[in-house]
């Protein structure tokens, strides 16, 4: 997958409420599929097909643990995405403090 495809993936997986709230409690540490279900009104089905979507993304990845198919947050792609968005901030930055200093300036002409 290109850092373009990944970017696409990331940001529209990270489109859906319940996803972010996924990937909030996976932040913490592995969990089920029912444990992840559980604080939501869907069903198992539902929620499984929210992971898929973050799988494939490759927000997480999924393992085997005897019965259990654990979830487990992946870090790669929100840092690459972090870096994207960082790109820009520093862009308004930098245009926010152009904008101060002209304010300071028409302030101090007004002063005199």
């Amino acid at each position: 997958m290109s850092y373009e495809q990944q970017l696409d993936a990331t940001f529209a997986a990270l489109a859906d409420p319940t996803r972010r709230a996924i990937l909030s409690r996976l932040a913490t540490g592995e969990a089920s599929v029912q444990e992840l279900a559980e604080p939501f009104a869907m069903s198992q089905p539902a929620i499984s097909k929210h992971l898929k979507v973050l799988e494939r993304a490759g927000l997480i990845r999924r393992g085997r643990d005897a019965q259990r198919r654990p979830a487990r947050i992946e870090a790669r792609p929100l840092q690459e995405a972090n870096g994207w968005i960082e790109r820009y901030r520093a862009l308004w930055e930098a245009n926010y403090a152009r904008l101060d200093d002209l304010l300071d300036e028409l302030q101090t002409q007004k002063k005199d």
